[in-house]
């Protein structure tokens, strides 16, 4: 008989209510039994939603960790909370998913690493895109070598206008930075996972805040508080990996631009490239001529994906869960993401002295 595992969520708000609790209900193997949040309301709302029978309420976490019936800790606040609040449920005997990015500094970071290297608690990060289907037939194709060795790639978050003005995410001091940290970390992960390459040489970057001071902005959201407006609207780096490889790093809330996308990556190798900026596109050489073709990820008929009707984030939900129960390696390692974070750690600090950063 397969075990059920106790899961506590803490952060009851948004990417809580719109990914993790949604899809962690439809795990058979899991269930909701702690809520805890600043907000006392917030987590009686998530409770009365998605908590299993008698699921409790707490607004102080290291209360709700001292419940010894809980298995898995779900993190879902500002970033800035990130590591205390992991390491304590390391160290308190709990399996921690963290939401992205894994820390706010690379620091805080290599602390979550620790505690789960010391405790031997699985610890992974919620970069779920890794988990899309033409990310899962792409890392496929790039494991059987059929791009070869590859040598550039582009991890590429730009948004035209659409700047969050709810939460946290305009303060620096919460979050660690703007568009960078909070959805470049997604396209930055993506890439170095398809490359399996994590390994950086030197970094250099640049960010912007260039239109986070006007008044009455177009915005997907509404227009911001250029008061509130703390954090970049755009940067970009530039990272040269050990073995010589270069990745280009693109992430913007606000930017002038006519092509944009979240979380998708360009790769080229010496036999082949692939693109997903119109779905998965590869293109290569054969028999003297070019090819281009365009995969279709709807059709099923692969390892990975039967049709059903498993979104990203189930994917996730149901992997994590399995990863627990059958004492197996997370898909997304602590060791991958805290290299995520030090590049963009890295970017922010080339940006601020205008010197390229190297990684000993």
């Amino acid at each position: 008989m397969s075990k059920v595992l106790n899961i506590a969520i803490v952060g009851c708000g948004g990417i809580a209510k719109g990914k993790h609790m949604p899809s962690l209900s439809k795990q058979s193997q899991g269930r909701m039994v702690a809520f805890c949040d600043i907000v006392k309301e917030r987590a009686e709302e998530a409770a009365a939603e998605f908590g299993a029978e008698g699921a409790k309420v707490y607004t102080d976490y290291n209360e709700m960790l001292k419940d010894e019936s809980i298995d898995v800790v779900h993190v879902c606040t500002p970033n800035d909370s990130h590591s205390v609040i992991t390491v304590a449920s390391l160290e308190a005997g709990k399996h921690v998913m963290c939401e992205k990015p894994m820390a706010k500094t690379s620091a805080q970071a290599q602390a979550m690493l620790e505690a789960a290297q010391r405790t031997g608690k699985k610890l992974s990060i919620a970069y779920q895109n890794r988990f899309r289907n033409d990310s899962q037939y792409l890392k496929q194709m790039c494991e059987e070598g059929e791009l070869g060795d590859i040598y550039f790639g582009k991890a590429i978050a730009l948004r035209r206008r659409a700047v969050p003005t709810w939460g946290v995410f305009l303060d620096e001091e919460k979050q660690g930075g703007g568009p960078l940290i909070d959805i470049g970390t997604h396209a930055l992960d993506l890439t170095l996972w398809l490359m399996d390459n994590y390994k950086p040489k030197s970094v250099m970057g640049s960010t912007f805040h260039k239109l986070g001071q006007r008044e009455n902005a177009a915005n997907a959201f509404g227009p911001w508080d250029p008061e509130q407006f703390k954090v970049e609207d755009s940067a970009f780096g530039f990272v040269t990996m050990e073995n010589g490889a270069t990745i280009i790093i693109e992430s913007s809330w606000a930017l002038n631009v006519a092509e944009f996308g979240e979380a998708k990556s360009l790769l080229c190798g010496t036999e082949g490239g692939a693109d997903m900026k119109d779905g998965l596109r590869i293109n290569g050489e054969k028999r003297s001529r070019l090819f281009e073709t365009k995969v279709d990820l709807d059709a099923g008929g692969v390892a990975f994906y039967s049709g059903s009707a498993e979104n990203e984030a189930d994917r996730e939900a149901r992997m994590w869960l399995e990863a627990i129960i059958e004492d197996k390696d997370p898909v997304v390692k602590p060791e991958q993401a805290i290299v995520v974070t030090q590049i963009l750690e890295a970017i922010y600090e080339s940006a601020q002295t205008g010197k390229a950063v190297y990684f000993d």
